[in-house]
């Protein structure tokens, strides 16, 4: 084991990585050891804050729009900053990890809008975190290509970035701690360290470029949490001299608490504010967390029934909108994760369809843009959005007055139809156990069966295992779903998966088991599953909640 040594403040405890003297230099750990001191305090309180309003939510407490701040919101003089340069068009954006591959795919897709990923698509590995911030710095020195072991070459078309998609940095969110970097013992945000490192090393030379550090934020709960993100902003920008409102951020809404405070968190940040996005994925997982224990209500069925065309779905999408464009920021939709298929067209056919389907309705709502997983989405995407927008950059002018802004609406769990099979549980089951496995590799975004599946997919699957457990819910065919049922079936698909050197399949059965078959239910299992397995180790770290 390599032993710490300690810089400017911050002990490292990892086993050094390429390129790491090049990203963690003496004055990047300085503004990261400035942020931390300044901020940890309060973001430890705010993660106190998430476990006591999820205990009033399972104790029966819906989430409600909040009396005070009712003033921000029927206040109609603020709006959120003017758009940034290379902001104005984002009719598609792509999303995937920061791997020099699928960078390169993705920021030759003609997408307008790269989310270069550190966080649901990322398994935040040392030597990811790493590789992360030196490949984002690589595409600024033209110097990002690969070669696979095939011979085959990718390079990028351009280095020019008013050419390129517009790249757009997802760190991780509040609650996922840097474990590989302490100020006197404790560790450093995650997110701290994803935003820091890369504002410090990039923010200039993006803005010389005619381009600008630019930001996607996750899994936020409430506007005091983006409250604590403005803060922020707002230091890094003093401790680098550069002009305070330069940052732009785009929120995820992907939490059933956050869904209610949207006018509030773009209030928050409305000088670094460029819109909202419409996390589905997380956002569904947040209703099972918080509502897991409130009884048949609000069990959902087999999840790829749970559709955006369900009414909660409808409802939190069309208020997401509406509350962006009466503030002048962009709302963006929600992720098509279909992975084209090389081998049978049918299923592109089809596929293909949905996908159409799906962003027909985004753009009829008045969304300005929309996320898709794979480059031969982008044109799929694209064609939807220019029908629709035509030579306009966004739809920022429907402000959709004629939507209600509805606490009933948002909180119409049972009016999702659908029924929970035996194939529901099985998939679940599958996917889980095939991602923890991959994710403990290293990898972060995993297509399984043509669907793109990352923490957020992962999630979903494991916490409607445990609701279906612990809810006694029954099958389409009459059966309840107990414990010991999926124990065997988890154990069913153990047997069958295909077994090779380096796999990791018994710690992802055991992280699987801890987090979908145990009485507690652990808040997030890519916390645990890092805090436990990843970089360190096997089992010299306890399982967290």
């Amino acid at each position: 084991m390599n032993s710490p040594i300690t810089l400017n403040n911050i002990t490292i405890t990892a086993t050094p990585v390429r390129y790491q003297e090049q990203i963690l230099t003496s004055d990047a750990l300085d503004f990261l050891s400035s942020l931390h001191s300044a901020f940890e305090s309060r973001r430890a309180e705010l993660m106190q804050r998430r476990q006591v309003n999820r205990a009033r939510i399972a104790n029966g407490r819906d989430p409600k729009f909040l009396e005070e701040t009712r003033s921000i919101r029927e206040d109609d003089s603020w709006q959120v900053a003017p758009i940034a340069p290379g902001l104005e068009d984002r009719r598609v954006e792509i999303t995937g990890p920061i791997e020099r591959k699928m960078a390169i795919n993705a920021l030759n897709s003609g997408a307008s809008v790269w989310l270069a990923d550190m966080e649901d698509a990322c398994s935040p590995t040392w030597q990811n975190v790493i590789k992360n911030q030196v490949n984002l710095i690589r595409i600024l020195d033209q110097e990002l290509d690969f070669t696979a072991p095939d011979g085959r070459e990718y390079k990028l078309n351009s280095y020019e970035l008013s050419e390129l998609p517009t790249i757009v940095v997802r760190p991780r969110g509040w609650h996922l701690p840097e474990k590989h970097l302490l100020v006197a013992g404790t560790p450093i945000s995650g997110a701290l360290v994803d935003f820091g490192l890369h504002f410090f090393h990039n923010a200039k030379r993006l803005l010389a470029a005619g381009r600008g550090p630019y930001y996607y934020l996750p899994k936020l709960e409430n506007h005091l949490e983006a409250r604590l993100w403005n803060d922020v902003f707002n230091m890094a920008q003093d401790l680098l001299g550069i002009e305070r409102g330069t940052i732009r951020a785009t929120v995820l809404i992907e939490t059933i608490t956050a869904a209610f405070e949207m006018e509030e968190i773009l209030y928050e940040l409305r000088e670094h504010s460029s819109g909202l996005n419409a996390g589905r994925w997380d956002y569904i997982f947040s209703i099972i967390k918080n509502f897991r224990s409130r009884g048949p209500r609000f069990v959902f069925p087999d999840r790829d029934t749970v559709t955006m065309s369900a009414p909660f779905m409808r409802a939190y999408t069309e208020q997401l909108v509406r509350a962006c464009h009466r503030r002048g920021a962009s709302a963006i939709g929600g992720m098509s994760a279909f992975v084209p298929s090389r081998k049978d067209a049918s299923i592109n056919e089809i596929a293909f369809s949905k996908v159409r389907e799906d962003k027909a309705r985004e753009a009829a709502d008045g969304f300005d843009g929309s996320w898709v997983a794979h480059p031969d989405l982008v044109s799929v995407a694209r064609e939807v959005y220019d029908e629709v927008l035509g030579e306009n950059p966004n739809q920022l002018q429907r402000t959709r007055e004629d939507v209600e802004v509805s606490d009933t609406a948002l909180l119409n769990i049972q009016s999702v139809t659908g029924k929970i099979t035996e194939r529901g549980i099985r998939d679940n089951i599958e996917i889980g156990i095939r991602y923890i496995e991959s994710w403990l590799r290293g990898n972060g975004a995993v297509a399984l069966r043509n669907l793109m599946e990352d923490a957020a997919t992962a999630e979903i699957s494991r916490s409607q295992l445990w609701q279906w457990i612990h809810q006694s819910a029954i099958t389409d065919e009459g059966e309840i779903i107990t414990r010991r049922w999926v124990q065997e079936l988890a154990e069913e698909t153990m047997d069958r998966m295909e077994r090779f050197e380096g796999d990791r399949f018994e710690e992802a059965m055991e992280i699987f088991e801890a987090c979908a078959l145990r009485d507690d239910f652990p808040t997030f299992l890519t916390k645990n599953a890092y805090l436990r397995y990843l970089d360190a180790p096997a089992r010299t770290l306890e399982m967290a909640g």
